[in-house]
C-alpha cells in the first residue's frame, strides 16, 4: 500500500470545551487513541444497529450487572425499543427480584461497600460481599417469601409445570412488584432467556420450593433455544450488546450455528450470523476461553457475518455501558 494509506487522518486532541452532552464526548473521542476511540467508534456501531429496519437487537447480561446499579439503563433501553431481547445469567435476575421485594421506597437492597473489609465479619454479620457492594441475606430472604406468594397463588402443590426460562420469566415480570427489568420486559414482549438458571439463588429458590413445598415447577433450558430462534429467524437483520462473556453471551451467539445445522435443504435461508455488535470486555483471546474471544473468531463459526459491523471496547462494563447508551439515547431523543 501507498505511504497515504496510512496517513490520511490526523489526531484530534480532545477538547472538553465543546462538550455538552456525553454523546458530544464520544464523539469527541472518536479522533483520539485506544479504548476512547473504540467507545467513541462504538457509538456509531449502535447508532447504525438501531437505526436498520427490521432488526433484532439482544442485549447479553453477565457477571453482576444489577447489583452494580446498570438496571435502570436497561429499563429504559428496553422503553426505547434499542433492547428487544436479554440473555441473563440467573444472578442479575435474582438481584433484580432482591431489589423489588425491599421494603423501603427506594427498592434497593444492595449498598455501597469496599473490597477493603473482613471477610470473616461480613460473613457472621450475614453480609454479602460482590466486590466492593453489599447484600444482606435477609434481602435474599425476602425475595425467596416473596416469590413463594406468587407461586403459591398461581400453581398447586405437587402439579408438575414444565415452563422455559423464558416462560417463566414473562410470568414473573406479569407478577412482580417495583421497576424490575424483568417486570419492564414482560410489559414490553422482551424475552428473558438464562441458559444457567441454575447457576444462582433463583435456581435454588425453585428447588427449595420442589423440596419443602412440592411446587415441582420444571425449568426447561433447552426448550428456550427454537424459542430464540424463531425471534432471530423473523428478522432480516440481528445485533448484540454484549456486557462481559460467560454463558449469556455464547448462548446468544451459538443461535446461529443452530439455525444452520437446522437447514433442511440447499433452498432453506441462510443465516449468515449477527450484523452488529458491539462488545464491553476485560478478557483476553490468548488463553482459548469464550469470554476472550475475539468477533473475528466468532466469524469463523457462523456467529457473526463476514461483513458485520461490529467494535470491541477492552473497558469495565460499568464504565462503558452506561456511558454508550446515555449517549444513545441522548441521540435517539434528539432525532425524535
Amino acid at each position: 500500500m501507498q505511504k497515504d494509506h496510512y496517513l490520511h487522518k490526523k489526531i484530534h486532541p480532545f477538547n472538553p470545551k465543546g462538550v455538552k452532552t456525553v454523546e458530544d464526548a464520544l464523539i469527541g473521542l472518536q479522533t483520539c487513541s485506544f479504548q476512547g476511540r473504540n467507545l467513541g467508534n462504538a457509538l456509531e456501531v449502535l447508532t447504525k444497529m438501531v437505526n436498520t429496519p427490521n432488526c433484532f437487537k439482544v442485549l447479553t447480561l453477565a457477571g453482576a450487572m444489577i447489583p452494580a446499579g446498570m438496571e435502570e439503563i436497561i429499563n429504559q433501553g428496553i422503553e426505547l425499543g434499542v433492547i428487544n431481547a436479554i440473555v441473563s445469567t440467573g444472578a442479575n435476575l435474582i438481584h433484580s427480584i432482591v431489589n423489588v421485594f425491599d421494603p423501603e421506597p427506594t427498592h434497593q437492597a444492595h449498598f455501597i461497600g469496599s473490597e477493603f473489609v473482613n471477610d470473616h465479619e461480613l460473613y457472621a454479620h450475614r453480609i454479602n460481599r460482590i466486590y466492593d457492594t453489599f447484600l444482606p441475606e435477609s434481602g435474599y430472604a425476602l425475595a425467596e417469601d416473596g416469590l413463594l406468594e406468587i407461586i403459591k397463588s398461581h400453581f398447586n402443590p405437587g402439579e408438575k409445570i414444565i415452563l422455559t426460562p423464558s416462560e417463566f420469566l414473562k410470568f414473573l415480570g406479569e407478577k412482580l412488584p417495583g421497576r424490575s427489568f424483568i417486570s419492564i420486559a414482560a410489559q414490553y414482549n422482551v424475552p428473558i432467556y438464562c441458559g444457567a438458571l441454575s447457576d444462582s439463588e433463583l435456581g435454588l429458590n425453585l428447588v427449595k420450593y420442589r423440596k419443602r413445598k412440592d411446587y415441582q415447577i420444571i425449568i426447561d433450558e433447552l426448550g428456550d433455544i427454537p424459542i430464540f430462534a424463531e425471534n432471530i429467524k423473523n428478522h432480516e437483520k440481528s445485533g448484540s450488546i454484549i456486557l462481559g462473556g460467560g454463558v449469556p453471551r455464547n448462548w446468544a451467539q451459538q443461535i446461529f450455528p443452530y439455525l444452520d445445522q437446522m437447514r433442511q435443504s440447499e433452498e432453506d435461508r441462510v443465516f449468515d450470523g449477527y450484523n452488529f455488535s458491539v462488545r464491553f470486555h476485560t478478557a483476553t483471546q490468548y488463553d482459548g476461553g469464550l469470554s476472550g474471544c475475539t468477533i473475528s473468531e466468532s466469524i469463523s463459526w457462523g456467529k457473526y457475518a463476514v461483513n458485520a459491523t461490529h467494535q470491541s471496547v477492552w473497558v469495565d462494563s460499568t464504565i462503558g455501558f452506561p456511558l454508550i447508551m446515555t449517549a444513545l439515547f441522548q441521540r435517539i431523543k434528539k432525532l425524535d
